[in-house]
């Protein structure tokens, strides 16, 4: 992208990329653990109307290799982002883990966020859905490929596994990311870190019960999106996404939508 602006953060968060004039929006990868670059469809299409910015999460080139792997930590590096980039408010946009990672940064630094949207989300009440998203994704998996997903996955998660393991694995259960798995689209390129993915994905369903209670006492407008497949090939996201916005948390009574001649996808 030509009017891409880069920049390094001192606290080793990550390279940012930076492009297009208006309201600053921050996108938040998932995961945990894989490459950012996924999103670059997204930041194209609004970077029409917003100044988009995104970070590669630690784990991955080009930012730093090292943890912690830690949700605080995560916390810390979005935050550190929005300062080096000197946004004193931003909206964010998290998918999937960066969903549940944007509702956690709702949470602890409300003053910092002019709006959120998560798209596909790990939830935060009870387990977060975690367990019902396992179970759902299992069950879609091709059954021949079952028994070594959940073994590599186990090796992942006791530290024993590879990069080359962990995208095995991501080939496996990929189709079941998709309505008809029988005609799912080739995997992409993706990168991933397995130290990462480990690390956060222990802790997704810690502290549910303390960020559910702070969000319901935030004033940030937040939204939520499902999309009818992921990832969304480039140029469709907004097409391919559906957006639920809802009243800003703790504001009973309000009704908060885009804005007109906005993208649906921002708020």
């Amino acid at each position: 992208m030509s009017t891409r602006e880069v920049l390094t953060v001192e606290t080793a968060a990550g390279t940012l990329g930076a492009a297009g004039e208006g309201t600053p929006v921050l996108l938040v990868h998932g995961g945990p653990g894989l490459g950012y670059e996924y999103l670059e469809g997204l930041e194209a299409e609004l970077a029409a109307g917003y100044r988009i910015a995104v970070y590669q999460q630690r784990g991955l080139e080009p930012s730093t290799l090292e943890g912690p792997f830690t949700i605080a930590q995560a916390i810390a590096d979005v935050l550190a982002v929005l300062d080096a980039l000197e946004w004193s408010r931003a909206l964010i946009v998290g998918h999937s883990w960066g969903g549940q990672l944007a509702l956690r940064f709702v949470a602890a630094h409300p003053e910092r966020l002019l709006g959120a949207l998560v798209v596909d989300p790990l939830g935060v009440v009870g387990d977060g859905g975690m367990a019902a998203f396992e179970a759902e994704l299992l069950a879609r998996t091709p059954k021949a490929g079952r028994e070594r997903a959940r073994e590599l996955d186990e090796r992942a998660m006791a530290g024993e596994g590879t990069a080359e393991e962990g995208l095995e694995s991501l080939r496996i259960v990929w189709p079941a990311h998709f309505a008809d798995p029988e005609n799912a689209p080739e995997m992409p390129p993706i990168r991933v870190s397995l130290d990462a993915y480990s690390g956060l994905i222990d802790e997704v369903t810690t502290g549910l019960d303390e960020v559910a209670g702070a969000l319901a006492k935030r004033g940030v407008p937040d939204g939520r999106s499902r999309c009818r497949a992921l990832p969304v090939a480039r140029g469709s996201w907004l097409r391919s996404c559906r957006t639920a916005a809802t009243a800003p948390v703790g504001q009973r009574g309000s009704k908060f939508r885009p804005s007109r001649g906005q993208p649906a996808a921002a708020l």
